[in-house]
């Protein structure tokens, strides 16, 4: 494994730019510290695909790096894919997210793969979507999701629409690997190679997009007595901004409040510290136009517009944010409810969780008889499931707690244009009977008995702070705790076991107590922290949930 500083020394010594060498040499000059986070390793791809804070070196975002990641795509299909070779490219608000989207561009054009390319910003579900409509060999999302401002990154789709999985990811990064001089890239045309049209996408994309989620709709007859319902609605100043209003316009809502401050796109996010629609801090504004207005409902979508984050009236009549645990509880208790009653429901549905996400769907969905998978961290896994079902059985819907959900077949990724669709058609169903949407959560509660989640994580930087979040595994491996919030531990699952697991590998482990609660333990595939799912069942779960944490994270 070659040096950091080695590293470092060949970008000054090799075809780089004149100011990205500058920038190189300074942090030589000035930061130690900075400069071996910059190339100590390269950008893997985790469960975001690849991901990082922008600047120069190998461990960063940045035109180097994006082309020859590029490139290795570029090397992966013309090695692996017979016949014509397309590739479906878009872009967040991010900066630099539409210079990344051209680089991209013009490598796949210049190794002979044809693009289309999206005229502007457009969500990453829509990206997914594209794929499809398209017969694309694969697709590219430039975006870093919900991360903060420095952050920018690269998703990989494959012809299904989903995120790349086992074993192509793992190709990609071999083909990414080979890849050390920007002078391997194909930045430029090649005399005597061919090059492929870029093909601009724009309107009649989205209108096929949108005329598709429309045909989920459940309740048209709801949503029609109810269109007035107030629904307070922000972007986070990403690429939600058009289609989650028209989306909601066109199911029949009428009366979509906007936060005027944050429907400017701005990659620097002035109006908030991150634009996560899971941190309360960036739901203040629309939540306080929600008390300004009288809303109902307010919904958030994260910069590439895929999560979708909520808040409703509590039984005082107070704002509060629901996890999205919480949240695709209640819709999917919803969704399969209609699908019952139109006689929709045939044995041979299924939905699908994630490993951290809570129990309560498996319940709701055993109590439907409806199978539900369980899958690792990551939309891509549910995807991955909807690829091997497809044409044996029919898929419902599929979330993850952190505030991912989708319902169909023609969006293999988190999706929070369908998302915000379904729950404002669910809290129009709720008001057909009477009941809030916090109100349909309290009976799901009261049918299904109360569970209780919560997610808190430990930030480690840089490559010391990595070293650390692989011995707290490693510790946890070795030392796993007697007992759990005063209960006996009753079950370990180490997902780094695959023939125990019937799972991919992955680096996560769950700890299971006599009482039914569990504690996953995972470090982020994106970000440099670790984290710590804490789930408990019983009238006592908020206290055990307390009592977790303590335990945990000291």
């Amino acid at each position: 494994m070659k040096d950091y500083k080695q590293v470092a020394q060949s970008w000054l010594d090799g075809n780089f730019d004149d100011q990205t060498k500058a920038e190189v040499k300074h942090l030589m000059e000035t930061d130690p510290v900075a400069l071996e986070d910059a190339f100590y390793r390269n950008l893997e791809f985790g469960t975001g695909g690849l991901r990082g804070t922008m600047g120069v070196g190998t461990n960063r975002m940045n035109k180097y790096t994006v082309g020859m990641a590029t490139q290795g795509l570029a090397n992966y299909i013309k090695a692996h894919v017979e016949g014509e070779k397309s590739v479906c490219i878009s872009y967040d608000a991010r900066n630099n997210s539409q210079l990344f989207a051209q680089i991209s561009a013009d490598v796949l054009s210049n190794n002979g793969i044809k693009v289309y390319l999206f005229e502007g910003l457009r969500p990453t579900p829509e990206l997914s979507y594209s794929i499809r409509a398209k017969k694309a060999t694969a697709g590219i999302m430039v975006t870093a999701s919900h991360n903060p401002k420095e952050y920018n990154g690269y998703k990989v789709f494959w012809s299904d629409g989903g995120q790349i999985t086992a074993p192509v990811d793992k190709d990609i990064v071999a083909e990414v690997a080979k890849i050390e001089d920007p002078a391997d890239v194909r930045f430029q045309s090649v005399p005597g190679a061919e090059k492929a049209p870029v093909e601009i996408m724009g309107r009649e994309m989205d209108e096929c997009y949108l005329h598709d989620i429309l045909t989920l709709t459940l309740s048209p007859e709801a949503v029609k007595k109810h269109a007035d319902l107030k629904i307070v609605y922000t972007p986070l100043h990403g690429c939600g901004v058009r289609l989650m209003p028209e989306a909601l316009k066109r199911i029949g809502f009428t009366n979509i409040i906007h936060v005027p401050e944050q429907d400017v796109n701005d990659g620097n996010f002035p109006t908030v510290v991150s634009p996560n629609p899971e941190e309360p801090a960036a739901m203040a504004m629309a939540l306080a136009k929600a008390d300004e207005t009288g809303a109902d409902l307010v919904l958030a979508t994260d910069p590439d517009a895929d999560r979708l984050g909520i808040a409703v009236r509590d039984n005082e009549g107070k704002m509060v944010q629901l996890t999205g645990n919480q949240t695709w509880s209640f819709l999917t208790y919803y969704v399969l409810t209609r699908w019952k009653e139109l006689g929709k429901l045939n044995g041979n549905q299924y939905c699908v969780k994630t490993i951290v996400t809570t129990e309560l769907i498996a319940a709701i969905c055993k109590s439907f008889g409806v199978k539900c998978y369980n899958v690792l961290t990551g939309f891509k896994y549910i995807a991955e499931v909807q690829k091997q079902q497809e044409g044996l059985s029919e898929f419902i819907c599929g979330g993850e707690e952190s505030y991912g959900f989708n319902l169909g077949s023609f969006v293999r990724d988190k999706c929070a244009q369908i998302s915000g669709v379904m729950v404002a058609e669910c809290a129009a169903w709720a008001a057909e009977q009477g009941l809030t949407l916090y109100q349909l959560l309290q009976k799901v509660y009261k049918e299904y008995g109360l569970y209780v989640e919560k997610m808190v994580y430990i930030v480690r930087k840089g490559k010391t702070g990595a070293e650390e979040i692989q011995k707290i595994m490693a510790d946890y491996r070795a030392c796993p705790p007697k007992e759990i919030a005063g209960s006996p531990l009753v079950k370990v699952i180490d997902y780094l076991k695959p023939e125990e697991t019937g799972l991919p590998k992955s680096n996560v482990l769950q700890f299971f107590n006599a009482e039914g609660d569990v504690v996953s333990v995972r470090p982020s595939g994106t970000e440099p922290k670790i984290k710590f799912y804490f789930g408990a069942r019983g009238n006592d779960a908020p206290a055990k949930i307390e009592a977790l944490k303590a335990q945990f994270i000291s």
